[in-house]
């Protein structure tokens, strides 16, 4: 398999319309590189296995790491208010204000309304400037009510260890994974990342706007790095390394609404799934034209890591997945939800209407019968994706899939309802209420 996937991913980058990308996995205790296509189609630099790549929100498992370390130490618990350690910190309800915990923020069921990009400056106190930003920011859920996925729990996240250490989240990251570990081609600025082969993201067939996030999305999400390197912090946690007790970060804390786009539960930080049985932990991340993924495997050893830039990459980092783990440990990756073989009537008029959550409005209309969603993008990153417009087909009376034209993959969504009856559709990892 080792000597063939090099020629396999050029074919599914062609397949996938991928512009460039890169690959590592270890398997039996060896890892294995790989890449194919362009980092930039611009000027033409091949993508090479040291290339660097944006791996988006997979950084949030390393900013996760990072607490558990803190923990372990006996500098806070899991279980520790937010306020005890940042007294300054605010958002716009006052008891979650006092009441949300560093558990609640890496499970992503604060219920903090967690999209809110927002350019806090360049400075070295931008993490900092962007937590006093939360405090308008209200609550998506009740506190604990849900899971939804949450950046701006993971940038508060980053300013608890900035406070923790008195340095910044970059410089925990290097002292305390970075450097420990290893990692020569690991890093969170532009002008380091600039010192090696970079990719630059591509959007609708050419190279994306801007080359990245803003700085105050560091924690959330902000490491470049080698997909060999992104190999090496997981095998840290299979094997030892960063924490006494890595499977910690394993357990699951709650389940995932809509079980069939990422995982059925979310650990602290980790993503949870089982697949033939085996439990698998994971985590993915997308910023502007650029994708990434992680996978591993703890009781084979495997760890896989696929890095992409453009194209239908979401698609292209599961046909490679596919491929490998059936080849590697003999397993099924699960199919994305698809339509039913046989179509499913389901009165859809109770879902019609308005679902809204800081960064994206879903609107929902009914037409000749069937549900018809239109989600717009709102806020900082509003000009850099275009809204979606799509058919949801039924595939039972609670679960629905739809895909755009074009995209290989199909979506799925869960409509469901929280303790207190309120109604909340679970796209894309988020729960977003229904306003109107």
């Amino acid at each position: 398999m080792a000597g063939a996937m090099g020629h396999r991913l050029a074919e599914l980058i062609a397949e996938h319309e991928v512009p460039g990308a890169a690959l590592a996995y270890l398997h039996r205790g060896e890892v294995h590189e790989f890449a194919a296509g362009t980092l930039n189609k611009d000027t033409g630099v091949e993508a090479t296995p040291d290339s660097l790549f944006q791996i988006g929100s997979v950084t949030k498992v390393w900013t996760a790491t990072l607490l558990m370390r803190q923990v372990e130490r006996g500098r806070l618990t899991l279980d520790t208010p937010v306020a005890e350690v940042l007294p300054e910190f605010r958002v716009a309800d006052p008891e979650v204000t006092k009441a949300v915990t560093v558990r609640h923020l890496l499970s992503h069921t604060s219920g903090i309304d967690g999209d809110l990009f927002l350019d806090t400056g360049r400075g070295d106190d931008c993490v900092e400037k962007y937590v006093e930003a939360c405090a308008d920011l209200a609550q998506n859920h009740p506190l604990g009510a849900t899971q939804s996925y949450c950046n701006s729990g993971f940038t508060i996240a980053g300013r608890i260890l900035e406070k923790l250490e008195g340095k910044r989240w970059d410089d925990v990251l290097r002292e305390q994974i970075v450097e420990p570990l290893g990692l020569t081609h690991t890093w969170t600025l532009p002008e380091d990342v600039l010192r090696f082969r970079a990719a630059m993201g591509h959007m609708d067939g050419g190279t994306a706007p801007v080359w990245g996030l803003m700085r105050s999305a560091g924690p959330a999400g902000l490491i470049c790095a080698r997909p060999a390197d992104v190999v090496a912090f997981a095998r840290a946690h299979l094997e030892g390394g960063l924490l006494d007790d890595p499977r910690a970060l394993w357990e699951p804390q709650i389940d995932i609404p809509n079980p069939y786009a990422l995982g059925k539960q979310w650990g602290l930080g980790w993503i949870l799934d089982e697949w033939d049985g085996h439990q698998v932990i994971s985590h993915g991340g997308n910023t502007i034209g650029q994708h990434a993924m992680l996978w591993a495997v703890p009781d084979t050893g495997t760890i896989v890591c696929v890095t992409a830039n453009g194209g239908h990459s979401g698609a292209f980092t599961r046909a490679v997945a596919t491929e490998l783990f059936a080849e590697l440990d003999g397993l099924t990756v699960p199919a994305r939800l698809g339509p039913p073989a046989t179509p499913v009537q389901v009165e859809v008029d109770g879902y019609a209407g308005v679902y809204e959550r800081a960064g994206f409005r879903t609107t929902l209309t009914v037409r000749d019968g069937d549900l018809w969603m239109y989600g717009e993008a709102t806020g900082a990153l509003a000009a850099l994706q275009e809204p979606m417009e799509m058919k949801f087909i039924p595939v039972d009376e609670v679960t629905f899939v739809g895909r755009q034209d074009g995209d290989p993959e199909w979506m799925s969504a869960v409509f469901y309802r929280l303790a207190d009856g309120s109604p909340y559709i679970h796209v894309g990892a988020r729960a977003t209420p229904k306003i109107s």
